[in-house]
């Protein structure tokens, strides 16, 4: 083989091997950014899972969205106040008025069986818990409790919905419980509301 021949066999091969170190690196930076573009992707879904979708200016109204429905055992710190959905206890709570705060956890379960659970701070004025007993009392799916920690007087949630309020005489509060009152939009629409755990005291 002539020298010549043999430098251009050689540059051929150096050639071809920093061909192939350019491919290599282009697969790696192409497997990076997608990586990097998955793990984003699973960053926005843990944030967004859970939190606010949709609110309606001046209403009151907010939905959620992407709420897990597992049943798990222990305490459940939940991204609303009062949750709206998510993993729950596997005991429901028995629907009806009660006059001490309820664990989140059974409260949720009834959410998906079509619950429509009002809540209220523990110093509202007494006739307005007075006007929420009323509106809960002749509901079957009804669930009434005070919550200490509520941001707002009363919050009127069923799965994936919260109403929030000033006052028990909001009009919006009757036309909420009248919507969702034949407990259809849950993931277990009609499903059990009593049976399970809880004493109500009326």
């Amino acid at each position: 083989m002539s020298r010549n021949s043999a430098r251009t066999k050689v540059e051929a091969m150096r050639r071809e091997q920093a061909r192939r170190a350019r491919n290599q690196r282009l697969i790696l930076v192409a497997s990076g950014l997608v990586a990097v573009a998955l793990i984003a992707s699973l960053v926005t879904w843990a944030v967004v899972r859970g939190r606010p979708t949709a609110s309606a200016a001046g209403t009151g109204l907010v939905t959620y969205a992407n709420l897990s429905r597992n049943h798990v055992e222990g305490k459940i710190s939940y991204p609303q106040t009062p949750p709206a959905g998510g993993d729950h206890s596997a005991a429901w709570l028995n629907c009806g008025i009660y006059d001490q705060a309820v664990p989140n956890e059974n409260a949720v379960h009834s959410l998906e069986h079509g619950a429509i659970w009002i809540t209220y701070q523990p110093g509202l004025p007494a006739d307005q818990v007075a006007t929420l007993e009323k509106d809960v009392r002749n509901q079957p799916y009804g669930l009434l409790s005070p919550y200490p920690g509520l941001p707002d007087p009363v919050v009127a949630t069923v799965w994936g919905v919260q109403l929030r309020l000033q006052s028990a005489d909001d009009p919006r509060l009757v036309s909420f419980i009248d919507k969702y009152a034949d407990a259809t939009q849950a993931p277990e629409p009609k499903g059990e509301c009593t049976g399970g755990t809880g004493t109500p005291q009326r």
